[in-house]
């Protein structure tokens, strides 16, 4: 069976040594660059890889750029291969927020036409609560060859949330909390408010009080009381740099919504240009 979606901690710990599938750690800090692969190194779900947003999931920033920008493909294919990732691996990511970066990984995986990939279902804490076993030690990887069948169609680039301004083509769902949406709180980026004509959905919202995704049929519910009868291909992600709004996009497709896009640069490119129109309230 193939995990797209989501895995549960249980069936994951079935499978920790099965040779075709492959674990991937994405802790991660905001704040501090390091301090998930030092969470990893003090003990990890064992047979985990760790990828890290800034240095294998994102290409350095520039000038015209969000805060993660798309990395380099070639890099990152060559570093799938060597930790063992090929067309039949069954994928799992995991991190300790919520799924708020191993997504990344997951909407990555899918852009290169590998959907066999899927988010650990309440992710570390929910692995240590079970008392499942954690570990220290490298995985023993066998390199394979990953070939990627990218589809660009998977994001948008500035220029065309630029022109939807005026087209209204797409629909702009915005996963920061209220607070940063409304312009009332910005504690990352530069300028404070949202790209006009946005709505909100906090990624939190997926989560139950657990940390768990709630159910398809509740994500799909609350999904159609948001956008009613857009089309989910109508509908564009986005958050501060890309990176948690794949979170609305994981919970769309968990509630059979599929094929919605994501705007890679989010906020932080938008308001890279001060000529750019922003929303407050």
């Amino acid at each position: 069976m193939a995990y797209t979606t989501l895995v549960s901690t249980e069936t994951l710990h079935q499978n920790l040594q099965n040779p075709n599938w492959v674990i991937f750690d994405c802790r991660s800090s905001l704040v501090d660059h390091q301090a998930g692969l030092l969470a990893f190194q003090a003990g990890h779900i064992p047979e985990a890889r760790y990828c890290h947003l800034e240095d294998n999931l994102s290409s350095p920033i520039t000038d015209d750029s969000g805060r993660h920008p798309l990395p380099d493909f070639d890099k990152l294919v060559t570093s799938l291969g060597n930790w063992g990732v090929d067309k039949d691996t069954q994928v799992v990511v995991y991190d300790d927020a919520g799924g708020a970066y191993a997504v990344r990984l997951w909407w990555q995986l899918r852009t290169f036409g590998h959907f066999n990939v899927a988010v650990l279902d309440g992710g570390f804490q929910q692995w240590e609560k079970g008392g499942k076993p954690l570990s220290r030690t490298l995985a023993e990887i066998t390199p394979k060859t990953f070939i990627p069948n990218t589809d660009t169609t998977q994001w948008l680039p500035t220029e065309i949330i630029e022109q939807n301004l005026s087209d209204k083509k797409y629909t702009l769902l915005d996963a920061r909390t209220p607070e940063r949406f409304r312009g009332e709180a910005e504690p990352i980026d530069r300028v404070a408010g949202r790209i006009p004509n946005s709505i909100n959905r906090a990624f939190q919202l997926n989560l139950n009080e657990e940390g768990l995704f709630l159910s398809a049929q509740e994500l799909r519910q609350q999904y159609d009381e948001l956008l009613g009868d857009i089309a989910p291909q109508d509908i564009v992600h986005l958050c501060g740099s890309g990176v948690t709004a794949c979170h609305n996009t994981l919970a769309m497709e968990i509630a059979g919504l599929p094929d919605s896009k994501l705007y890679i640069g989010s906020w932080s490119e938008w308001i890279r240009d001060d000529k750019r129109p922003i929303a407050t309230g």
